[in-house]
């Protein structure tokens, strides 16, 4: 994904995208690096995990592309700003002790680069992804209002099984995928963060800043808005899919995976 069109999704990104705690706990635990060292989290966003991690003593390089995501990150002083793509990290050889990549494997234009990029920075790992498969999620009501998302997201999500081989080969880590089915309080809204509270899809904003939303075609996506709304005016929404309400959580295909040589 362009620059350009992280522009269009990183408007009020921070009112929507903000840290989970139960995200940051994974990746504190999967990295298994102490308060103090380095890690690099490529594709940062606004900063929110950056900045959470700062705050329990880790220091950041956030690099990411979009300017207008770096303008809404609220400053840290152990998180230093770098513009860059996965592909082409702006960080020496060996630089940093950990790599994380929070749902943004997605965005970039060549996996394999950046796979060689986080070895070149990061020989022995731990390297520690947030990624989903939506091969691997359970039915999911949301894909009935918007088939053209689905379509978007199968694409642009590649199986865990080809960014495992990928990664691995690279320095030949050993890996392990960790399931994360989305709580039902999710924090970070990202798209499929509605699965039990259909009406957070109704704020445009919540939309735009998702990548499945802000690059579906408008018609297809008000067409979805205008049937989802319909359906829970009537109570249809609630007659099919209300048990999901009380359920805690739900797999929606989102995986960590852990990388280490």
């Amino acid at each position: 994904m362009s620059d350009a069109a992280y522009d269009v999704i990183g408007e009020s990104y921070n009112r929507n995208r903000t840290a989970d705690r139960r995200i940051l706990e994974t990746i504190i635990d999967l990295l298994n690096l102490p308060a103090g060292k380095l890690i690099a989290d490529i594709g940062a966003g606004t900063g929110n995990y950056a900045n959470a991690l700062a705050g329990l003593g880790y220091r950041l390089f956030a690099i990411e592309p979009s300017g207008i995501m770096r303008q809404q990150a609220v400053p840290h002083g152990n998180v230093t700003w770098l513009p860059g793509f996965a592909e082409s990290l702006p960080l020496q050889d060996a630089s940093v002790d950990g790599v994380i990549m929070v749902l943004s494997v997605h965005h970039f234009s060549d996996i394999r680069s950046a796979a060689r990029e986080a070895a070149r920075v990061c020989p022995a790992g731990p390297l520690v992804m947030l990624t989903m498969d939506p091969r691997e999620s359970e039915k999911l009501w949301f894909y009935d209002y918007f088939p053209e998302i689905e379509q978007h997201i199968h694409k642009v999500f590649p199986p865990l099984n080809e960014v495992i081989d990928i990664f691995s080969c690279i320095r030949h880590w050993s890996s392990q995928v960790i399931r994360f089915p989305l709580p039902h309080d999710l924090a970070d809204k990202n798209m499929q963060a509605g699965w039990n509270r259909p009406e957070i899809y109704l704020d445009p904003i919540m939309r735009q800043n998702t990548s499945g939303f802000a690059l579906a075609s408008p018609s297809a996506v008000q067409e979805g808005i205008t049937l989802l709304e319909n359906d829970l005016r009537t109570g249809k929404w609630d007659r099919l899919n209300g048990r999901l309400r009380k359920q805690q959580s739900f797999d929606a295909g989102f995986r960590f995976l852990q990388f280490w040589a």
